[in-house]
């Protein structure tokens, strides 16, 4: 029933495992290290936990080439350590959301080993997307698509078949016309569901299936504008069906939700992922995407909760993941009004953000979007201000861009930094060992959990602040009306359950702003006591004064 539904207006925290915490020293975050540090997330005041994946994989594109969904990587524990962590976190009160990658699967997964020791046209090669090459001896793909990461998406076996990777050469895509990929994966579903998850965040869930005939894209095609536009395998109406049917599937268990990761365009096409017999979030990334702009935020926020609100759906706002720069550092770049783009990974030869603009424009911007209708997804470290780790050398990193793009494209390694919980102690507490997994930049010494926590004007702090009103006011359950207000302030009222308003104002101008009389300022998110002026790069929570 619309209204109702925990994830409505839940928070939800992003853990990367690789980078959360460090249990037994090998310099790779495991899910006892996640576990030991729930504690966190119950001060921080969120609602539940995603956790990117754990999976048994051989960590080509950071376990999102799963070779075994039904179990644990040896790197980050066992069956007995997920239990364990799901156990406390429900003690604990927090949900626990996974990740499920259904597009592809690892080259070493079963099925594709299989699938190359038969023969073409062989069941086992039916399970994935193997197809005759082009040109008089099948030496050229069978057609013109290029892999997300750089390079071509095909890749020839020695029999003289292709096979198609949007990703990386190891994530071999699935066939999702083939009955047995939907049996299998329903029964993956089943498994975490029967062992107590709360739900799943659906790894491209716009790609599994490809318009017939797999024919050659036409025109030009920028995915950092435009990641679906009418691109053959992006955004099928197949996709539907599938989700359909896993919706089917969560709906028999109490309480278990399904958000999709698809980067789809316009803002009513993604609302189809959400319709009511469909997913219950799929994030927003038309959001995530637009520059620090006040006309541009405002009609991103006005259109995509239009959009969720014609299917019956919440919207679910985002700032960062593991796939993005951090914003803390987006937002220290130029800001250019205009079309969303992703900003691509930042190395030491780029221009360099301005840490310091970039920091207080991100406390603004997770301000604003914490009071917009709807749930709120946050990346880890986000809340301790972390920015970008901009200046990571060449053979630090991992992201399988970097390579695939001939060393042009920096890839992801600067979002997945590990987190930093002691300014003095060993790999910043976050393991007992002195080198994990990627190098942390210097400036994390000082934005460290224990250097922040119990300090008032701190970003940590200001989340703290933010959740807790958040979950007293539930503006995620209430209504938003714009106010008038300058071309470079966004004013806007929140009709709360309770039939009070909360009135939030973000300054995105050069010069001071006058708050409007009659308003009782509730937090800033620059961590000042608001006087009668509210600065630039900074939002409030206010509510009327009470007569």
């Amino acid at each position: 029933m619309v209204g109702r539904g925990w994830w409505r207006d839940a928070v939800v925290y992003q853990v990367y495992p690789r980078s959360w915490a460090d249990a037994d020293g090998d310099g790779i975050g495991d899910l006892p290290g996640i576990t030991a540090r729930l504690d966190h997330l119950v001060a921080l005041g969120v609602d539940a936990l995603w956790l990117s994946p754990f999976y048994v994989s051989p960590q080509n594109d950071g376990g999102y080439d799963v070779a075994d969904h039904r179990d644990v990587d040896p790197l980050f524990g066992d069956l007995a350590a997920f239990d364990a962590l799901l156990t406390r976190a429900h003690d604990l009160g927090l949900r626990v959301i996974v990740d499920v990658v259904p597009n592809h699967t690892s080259s070493e997964h079963p099925w594709f080993r299989e699938a190359l020791a038969a023969e073409p046209g062989s069941p086992a090669r039916a399970r994935y997307l193997f197809r005759d090459g082009r040109g008089p001896d099948g030496a050229e793909p069978p057609n013109n698509w290029t892999s997300n990461f750089g390079g071509p998406a095909w890749s020839r076996v020695p029999d003289g078949q292709w096979y198609l990777h949007l990703f990386d050469v190891t994530q071999p895509d699935l066939d999702w016309s083939n009955p047995e990929v939907g049996d299998e994966y329903e029964s993956v579903l089943r498994f975490w569901l029967e062992r107590g998850v709360d739900g799943f965040r659906i790894d491209v869930a716009h790609g599994m299936v490809k318009a017939d005939g797999l024919p050659d894209t036409t025109g030009p095609w920028d995915s950092s504008v435009d990641p679906t536009g009418s691109q053959p395998m992006w955004d099928q109406p197949g996709v539907h069906e599938i989700h359909r049917r896993w919706r089917r599937v969560v709906d028999e268990y109490d309480d278990r939700i399904l958000c999709a990761e698809a980067w789809v365009l316009p803002d009513d096409a993604l609302a189809r992922y959400v319709r009511a017999d469909e997913l219950h979030q799929s994030f927003n990334f038309a959001y995530l995407m637009t520059p620090w702009v006040a006309a541009d935020l405002r009609h991103t926020i006005t259109a995509t909760l239009a959009a969720a609100e014609a299917v019956g759906a919440p919207q679910t706002w985002v700032l960062s993941n593991h796939d993005v720069v951090r914003h803390a550092s987006r937002f220290g770049l130029p800001q250019r009004s205009g079309r969303p783009s992703r900003v691509p990974g930042i190395g030491p030869e780029d221009p360099q953000p301005d840490a310091a603009l970039g920091l207080r424009r991100a406390r603004a911007a997770t301000t604003l979007m914490l009071a917009l209708p709807g749930s709120a997804y946050l990346y880890q470290g986000e809340e301790l201000g972390l920015p970008e780790a901009t200046r990571l050398p060449d053979d630090a990193l991992q992201d399988p861009t970097w390579e695939r793009s001939g060393h042009r494209s920096r890839g992801r390694d600067g979002c997945r930094v590990p987190m930093p919980w002691a300014g003095a102690a060993p790999s910043l507490g976050f393991g007992p060992g002195d080198h994990p997994w990627l190098p942390q930049p210097a400036e994390y010494a000082d934005l460290a959990v224990d250097r922040q926590d119990g300090d008032e004007t701190s970003t940590l702090e200001l989340y703290r602040r933010l959740l807790r009103a958040r979950r007293e006011l539930r503006p995620g359950l209430g209504r938003l009306v714009w106010r008038d207000a300058p071309d470079d302030v966004l004013g806007l009222d929140v009709d709360l359950p309770d039939g009070g308003t909360l009135t939030v104002l973000a300054n995105l101008g050069t010069s001071d702003y006058a708050l409007p009389d009659g308003l009782e300022v509730l937090l800033v998110s620059d961590g000042s006591d608001a006087g009668e002026l509210l600065p630039p790069d900074t939002a409030a929570w206010t509510r009327p004064v009470a007569r």
